[in-house]
């Protein structure tokens, strides 16, 4: 069986260019682009985030879901 080889891009983040200090689970949109088409938290990997904006990320994901702003997963 073959191993997938990972691709490795050097991926900056999208936060800190923006010049984004805090992430609040009211800003939907922008939590919305960190999330797949079935409500979960995109990896690192994918998003390109510092660890520091993942964090708040994660946060906020979960809070505006405890919150009914974003969903906690989805049938599409």
């Amino acid at each position: 069986m073959r191993r997938r080889r990972k691709i490795v891009q050097n991926l900056k983040c999208p936060l800190c260019e923006s010049g984004v200090k805090t992430v609040t689970y009211k800003d939907v949109y922008q939590l919305k682009k960190f999330t797949s088409v079935r409500g979960k938290i995109i990896s690192v990997e994918k998003s390109g985030a510092c660890h520091r904006h993942q964090k708040m990320l994660k946060r906020a994901i979960k809070r505006a879901r405890f919150m009914s702003l974003l969903p906690y997963s989805s049938n599409e």
